[in-house]
C-alpha cells in the first residue's frame, strides 16, 4: 500500500477536491440512494441484544440486510465518548507527527490511507489508524512517548468490551442458524474466539468542499466474522447496498448514527460459515460538506490456524456446502489479489 508522503494533500484545510481525489460519477451514483435507513422495506432493524427475541430478530436481519443496530449491549456511553475523544486527539495531530507511526509494508498497524486504496485508481477522502491485536502501545508510543497511558487504557478497555460483545453476538447468530452453544463449542467457534484475531480501525472523514466529487470509503465488504461499528454523533456517512426484494431496485441506504446504538456488520467469514444464509454487507462511507465524521470499526476473526467452512449441521437439511474451508490469513491473501471477487474463488463446484 502506498505510504503518505510529506507533501500529502491536507484534507482538513482543502478548498477544492483535486483530480487524484475526484471519482467518476458513474461510480459514486452506480445505484440510487434511499436516504436515511428508516421507513419502508429499507428500514434497518434496531435490536436489543439482551431481549429474549434477539435470536430470531438477529437471524432475520443477517439474512435480509447483513447489518443491524445493536442496543442493550452494555457498553457505557462514557467509554464510547472516550474512544471518540482519543480518536480526535490522534487525527488532530500535525501530519509529520502522524507519519511517525505510518503503516510499514507487511504490517497491519499504523497510520495511513484506507487499506482499500490499493484497489482503486482514485484516493479516498479519509485517513485512518489501524491497531491490530495488542499494538496500541506501538501506535501511541511513537506519537506520545511520554503520555501514551490514557490512550492505551481507553483502547484496551474498549477492545475488551468489544470482544465480549462479539462473542455474545456470534453466539446469538449461531443460535439463529439452529446451532446451539454446545455444538458451537464442539466446533471450536466460541472457544477459539478467546484467541481471536482482532483489529480496531479508527477512521477520520474530514469535511469535503465538493462532496459530490469524493468518497470517504469505497464500497467493500469486511473480511472477518463480524464488525462492530461506532459512529460519531450527528453526522451521516455510512451507507449499505440493499435490494429490498427480488423485484425491487438495489439502493444505497444511509445508516445514521443512533444514540447508544452500535452497528453490526456481517463479514465474509460469517457468510461462509452460514453457507450463504447470512450475507456479508457491502457498504461505503460518503462525505459531508460541513461536518467532520469519525468512526471506530472493531473487526474480529478466528485465530490464524482455524479453518472456516460451512457449518456441517446445516448440511443436514439438504444443503450442499457452497464454499471450501479457509483460514482468515489464507482468505486475506486471496482478497489482496482479487478484492471483492474473493468469495467467488473459494466456491465449490455445483454438484
Amino acid at each position: 500500500m502506498p505510504a503518505f508522503s510529506l507533501d500529502h494533500f491536507d484534507l482538513y484545510s482543502a478548498h477544492h477536491v483535486p483530480e487524484s481525489y475526484t471519482w467518476p460519477s458513474s461510480y459514486l451514483h452506480d445505484h440510487p440512494s434511499a436516504g436515511d435507513g428508516g421507513g419502508g422495506g429499507d428500514s434497518i432493524p434496531i435490536i436489543d441484544i439482551s431481549s429474549p427475541t434477539a435470536v430470531s430478530l438477529i437471524g432475520a436481519a443477517c439474512r435480509s440486510f447483513g447489518v443491524f443496530y445493536a442496543t442493550g449491549h452494555g457498553v457505557p456511553v462514557d467509554l464510547l465518548d472516550d474512544v471518540e475523544h482519543q480518536a480526535r486527539r490522534l487525527f488532530a495531530l500535525p501530519l509529520h507527527q502522524k507519519l511517525d507511526t505510518a503503516r510499514r509494508p507487511g504490517f497491519i498497524s499504523g497510520y495511513g490511507r484506507p487499506p482499500l486504496s490499493a484497489f482503486f485508481p482514485k484516493l479516498m477522502w479519509s485517513e485512518g489508524f489501524t491497531i491490530a491485536g495488542g499494538h496500541r502501545r506501538d501506535v501511541a508510543g511513537d506519537i506520545w512517548p511520554l503520555e501514551q497511558a490514557v490512550f492505551c487504557d481507553v483502547i484496551e478497555k474498549y477492545n475488551k468490551m468489544m470482544k465480549e460483545m462479539a462473542g455474545k453476538l456470534l453466539n446469538l447468530m449461531l443460535l439463529s442458524l439452529g446451532i446451539d452453544q454446545e455444538e458451537a463449542g464442539r466446533a471450536g467457534l466460541i472457544r477459539d474466539l478467546q484467541e481471536a484475531m482482532e483489529v480496531l480501525q479508527l477512521n477520520s472523514y474530514p469535511a469535503c468542499p465538493e462532496p459530490e466529487k469524493g468518497i470517504g470509503m469505497a464500497a467493500h465488504t469486511d473480511s472477518g466474522l463480524l464488525t462492530i461499528l461506532y459512529q460519531s454523533r450527528g453526522v451521516n456517512g455510512l451507507q449499505i447496498l440493499h435490494k429490498e426484494d427480488e423485484f425491487g431496485p438495489t439502493r444505497w441506504v444511509t445508516l445514521p448514527p443512533l444514540p447508544g446504538a452500535l452497528v453490526i456488520h456481517v463479514g465474509d467469514l460469517l457468510q461462509i460459515l452460514s453457507n450463504d444464509q447470512f450475507k456479508s454487507v457491502r457498504h461505503r462511507a460518503v462525505v459531508s460538506r460541513a461536518e467532520h465524521r469519525l468512526s471506530a470499526a472493531y473487526i474480529i476473526g478466528p485465530p490464524g490456524h482455524v479453518k472456516m467452512g460451512p457449518i456441517s449441521k446445516l448440511m443436514q437439511y439438504g444443503q450442499n456446502p457452497i464454499y471450501r474451508s479457509v483460514t482468515w490469513p489464507e482468505y486475506l491473501e486471496i482478497r489482496a489479489q482479487l478484492f471483492d471477487k474473493a468469495l467467488e474463488l473459494i466456491k465449490l463446484p455445483i454438484k
